[in-house]
């Protein structure tokens, strides 16, 4: 059902390590081309087109594209009260989170009279995606709603495919999360036409945005690419992955659930194990055997973990090992090792990070107060995680008075010459003119 890759005894580069291990292909190019006419007819288009686009894409024309207010409040007025309890419970935790990544203002006096003071000022507008298809993710509600509102973003609005099954509306535990969270506008749009609404707007019925966040398919990583610069993104999310790190101690029943729970997302789904002990490893692949033909989503579960995407993974020492998770760089890395704390300490490049036997993945995934939107694809050698930082831009405010000026004056005027840009020398003489 899964590989074996077998790195013992080799050195490999970080290049040489993600040739092994591969990502599932994705053709964002093809599917940009695939997307362009619909962001067209979105952009010179009208409400009317995004329900012709719900009819062609979701199989349903919705009466309305902005969900109404009576939806919304219905729709958390029979919220099952065990799902509302679970979301409180985890909004909350969320919240305290996401409130001590606010950044403070500060001033930096870089000499008398003369200050720099930055600011962290929030975005005006956003749009935030929440995919439909295999599953529902009200989950995926709070985690960008969350850092958005706590960045004070004053304008916030939420995008979900219609459901044929929900009378063109998205699926009600999306709306009721939305509702719960204090969200009033909300489109039944999906894919690249919901991105496209964003960064484009439709007068009379939707504003401009200027940033897009949130998970999707190909289709909105496509749209995504195609529209940075007429908003800005998060990320382009692709298909979910899970790394797990562990040596002789793990429990390959533990191993084997959080493989899988990842792989349920998507048949290119990743799901990699490296480890130093063979007899794990072997342990792991028939607890698969077992646990995949027992869970609902077998089919995509035992696809995915038949790709190339995913392997087991044969190092010869946790060292080796953090060097192979470390290059690959997972959305979701777990460390299940006896020194578990320490290992984890080495990692530089990972999405999320998970320590020990009682920090799976799906922990993170709802309640555990971090964000699960994260970069994949390797992303995470570069990119972080949705956090309130997305949601604000750092200002530089400066301040400088007659004497700091006059001290800094040649300095300035020396530069802009060396540079040939003497208009911008002139720009400080002329203010000596009239001292």
């Amino acid at each position: 059902m899964i590989r074996t890759l077998d790195l013992r005894g080799r050195t490999l580069s970080k290049a040489e390590i993600n040739r092994e291990i591969p990502r599932a292909r994705l053709d964002v190019e093809t599917a940009m081309a695939a997307i362009a006419p619909i962001l067209h007819r979105v952009k010179n288009g009208s409400e009317e087109t995004l329900r012709e686009l719900a009819q062609e894409f979701d199989g349903v024309r919705p009466n309305e594209i902005r969900v109404p207010q009576a939806a919304l409040t219905k729709a958390l007025a029979e919220l099952d009260p065990d799902i509302r309890a679970a979301l409180e419970l985890s909004i909350s935790r969320v919240r305290k989170v996401h409130q001590d990544q606010v950044r403070a203002e500060k001033t930096v006096q870089v000499v008398a009279g003369g200050t720099v003071t930055e600011k962290w000022i929030p975005v005006d507008r956003v749009g935030l995606y929440v995919p439909g298809g295999r599953a529902v993710y009200p989950s995926s509600v709070m985690m960008n709603v969350v850092p958005a509102q706590i960045a004070n973003v004053a304008s916030i609005a939420v995008a979900s495919p219609p459901q044929s099954e929900f009378d063109g509306l998205p699926h009600p535990t999306i709306l009721a999360t939305c509702t719960l969270l204090g969200i009033t506008e909300v489109y039944a749009v999906g894919g690249a036409q919901a991105v496209a609404l964003f960064a484009y707007g439709i007068d009379g019925f939707c504003e401009k945005c200027d940033l897009v966040t949130g998970p999707g398919n190909i289709y909105v990583a496509a749209a995504k690419r195609a529209l940075r610069g007429v908003i800005g993104i998060d990320s382009e999310a692709g298909p979910t992955e899970i790394a797990i790190l562990a040596d002789e101690t793990a429990l390959a029943s533990d191993v084997a659930a959080d493989l899988i729970s990842q792989a349920e997302h998507d048949p290119i789904a990743a799901a990699v194990l490296v480890t130093t002990s063979p007899e794990l490893a072997n342990s792991v692949a028939a607890e698969l055997k077992v646990r995949v033909a027992a869970t609902k989503h077998s089919d995509r579960i035992a696809t995915a973990l038949s790709g190339i995407q995913s392997a087991i993974v044969l190092v010869d020492s946790v060292s080796q090992g953090l060097d192979v998770v470390n290059a690959y760089a997972a959305e979701h890395l777990e460390i299940q090792t006896k020194n578990a704390t320490s290992d984890a300490a080495q990692i530089r490049n990972a999405g999320a990070v998970f320590i020990g036997r009682f920090a799976p993945v799906s922990l993170g995934d709802y309640s555990a107060g971090s964000n699960h939107v994260l970069p994949t694809g390797g992303c995470a050698c570069h990119s972080s995680g949705l956090s309130v930082q997305t949601f604000l831009r750092g200002l530089h405010f400066i301040s400088y008075d007659q004497a700091a000026f006059i001290d800094i004056a040649p300095t300035v005027i020396t530069l802009a010459n060396s540079e040939d840009l003497p208009a911008h020398g002139e720009a400080i003489t002329a203010r000596f003119e009239k001292l």
